[in-house]
C-alpha cells in the first residue's frame, strides 16, 4: 500500500486592520512579512492610496489574498449593501470600484457585506431583503467572471453584528447554490461561526467537501484574540483542516491580547503569533 502524502501546510494571512494596529497601516505590510507571512488581507484598502499598497505588496513580495468592497456608510451603521432597499446603483458602483482594485492590487477574491436590512417586529429579515440580496449577487457575480475575480459572502453572528443577514453558514450555502456561479463563494470565519452555530468540526466537514467555501477566517472565542485560548481547540481544527484538505488561504482577524508598547510598535501582533509557528 502507498504511502499517504504529506499534507500541505496551512498557510495563513495576516489580516492588517486587526493585527498591528498600533503602526500606521501602510507600515503593517512590513511588520507582518517580517514575522513570516506570506499573504495579507484587510477590510477597506479603498481608504489608502493604490500605489502604495501596491509598491509594498510588490516590495515585500506579499500577496493580497482578500479585502472588502465598500460597506455604504459605515458609521452610519451600514453594513453592506447588497440587501439594503433603494441602494442598487450604490452596490453597483461599489462593486465595479471593487473589481478593479482587485485587479490592480492582483488580489483574488473579493468580500461583499449583505447588509442589515430594514427591521421588523419578528425579527426576522423581510423576503424582499433576501431577494435583493440574491439579485445583486447574481449580477454581481457576472462582474466578477469578467474580471477573472471570486466574490465571497460572510455569516457574521448576530452578537457582533445584530441584524446582519447572513449569520449562519447554510443561508450563505443557499445563496451561493442558488446563483449558480463559480465567482461567488462562502468565507467562513471559524470565530463566527462557533458563535452563531457551534459543532465547528461538523461544519467543516459539511461544508468544505461542496467546494463552495473560498476563504477561512480563525480568532478565539469568545474574545475574539489569538487562537491559542478560549472554547475552540484551534490545534484539533488545524488538524482537521489537513484531513480535509484545505488548500486555501486561512485569514488572522483577531485582536491581540498584549498591550501595545510605545516603544516596540507591533510588538504586540508578534508576542502572540507563537500559536502559529508549530502549525505551517
Amino acid at each position: 500500500m502507498p504511502p499517504l502524502s504529506t499534507p500541505s501546510p496551512l498557510r495563513f494571512a495576516a489580516n492588517l486592520s486587526w493585527l498591528y494596529t498600533d503602526l500606521p497601516f501602510l507600515d503593517r505590510f512590513a511588520a507582518a512579512a517580517r514575522d513570516g507571512f506570506t499573504g495579507v488581507e484587510c477590510l477597506f484598502p479603498h481608504e489608502h492610496p493604490l500605489p502604495e499598497i501596491q509598491a509594498r505588496l510588490r516590495d515585500l513580495g506579499l500577496s493580497l489574498v482578500l479585502f472588502n468592497a465598500e460597506p455604504g456608510d459605515w458609521a452610519a451603521g451600514e453594513r453592506g449593501l447588497a440587501c439594503l432597499d433603494g441602494r442598487e446603483d450604490d452596490f453597483r458602483r461599489s462593486t465595479v470600484a471593487a473589481l478593479a482594485r482587485a485587479c490592480a492590487l492582483d488580489c483574488p477574491r473579493v468580500h461583499i457585506m449583505a447588509g442589515v436590512p430594514e427591521a421588523v417586529a419578528t425579527g426576522t429579515a423581510p423576503a424582499q431583503a433576501w431577494e435583493r440580496c440574491a439579485e445583486r449577487l447574481a449580477w454581481a457575480a457576472e462582474q466578477a467572471r469578467a474580471h477573472g475575480r471570486t466574490l465571497t459572502i460572510e455569516p457574521i453572528n448576530p452578537r457582533d453584528m445584530p441584524g446582519y443577514l447572513l449569520s449562519r453558514q447554510d443561508q450563505a450555502h443557499a445563496l451561493v447554490q442558488r446563483i449558480g456561479s463559480p465567482h461567488l463563494r462562502v468565507q467562513m470565519d471559524l470565530y463566527h461561526c462557533q458563535i452563531a452555530e457551534g459543532d465547528v468540526t461538523m461544519r467543516l466537514r459539511q461544508w468544505l467537501p461542496t467546494g463552495q467555501v473560498a476563504h477561512l477566517q480563525i480568532a478565539g472565542v469568545p474574545d475574539r484574540s489569538e487562537p491559542d485560548q478560549g472554547e475552540l481547540d484551534h490545534a484539533w481544527l488545524f488538524d482537521e483542516l489537513r484531513r480535509l484538505g484545505w488548500q486555501g488561504w486561512i485569514g488572522c482577524e483577531y485582536r491581540p491580547r498584549a498591550t501595545p508598547r510605545p516603544d516596540a510598535p507591533g510588538a504586540a501582533t508578534t508576542q502572540g503569533l507563537g500559536w502559529m509557528r508549530p502549525s505551517t
